[in-house]
């Protein structure tokens, strides 16, 4: 089984994602911008990031696309695709890097949904979220693309059924 492991929006936690990242044995660890650490700091290490329109580290690339087991994912923040007006933007995105799953944060929102053969999933915000009293981040799992599945975590660890998403590429 593939995992995947999505936060965003952590705004300086080093604890919190320290402890989330040796919670849980994944495959690859993304992190979808406004860490408002360094890339070289240590809570960074490992992850797949990109820059938010709160990180000052200008090292950071504004998009990354990854490939893991199959699956080519695109990592944005979200502030340069207008995200918290509509989603269209970044799914054009997607389509012309031939990515399936768009990771993306900004909004604070925790969700995911399905458009046509896109995934588009933003894990909501450990640190400020919105919408949800939780703070969140996301692991999305697969053996066969034909059967994903996006688990929702609070920062203490305790899955939010209600969140859960499956989903088919």
């Amino acid at each position: 089984m593939t995992k995947v492991l999505i936060v965003s929006d952590s705004h300086g936690l080093t604890k919190e994602l320290e402890i989330i990242k040796q919670r849980h044995r994944v495959d690859a660890l993304i992190h979808c911008g406004d860490s408002e650490l360094g890339m070289d700091d240590k809570e960074m290490a490992g992850f797949y990031s990109v820059m938010g329109n709160c990180d000052i580290d200008t090292r950071y690339p504004e998009e990354q696309t990854i490939q893991v087991s199959g699956v080519k994912f695109l990592i944005v923040h979200g502030h340069l695709h207008q995200v918290k007006s509509n989603l269209l933007h970044v799914a054009y995105r997607a389509e012309e890097l031939g990515a399936q799953v768009i990771c993306f944060g900004h909004t604070h929102i925790a969700g995911v949904e399905q458009k046509g053969n896109q995934l588009l999933l933003n894990p909501g915000s450990i640190r400020l979220p919105r919408v949800r009293k939780e703070k969140t981040y996301a692991i999305m799992e697969w053996q066969v693309k034909e059967e994903i599945t996006v688990r929702f975590y609070s920062v203490d660890g305790a899955e939010l059924e209600a969140l859960r998403y499956v989903a088919t590429l």
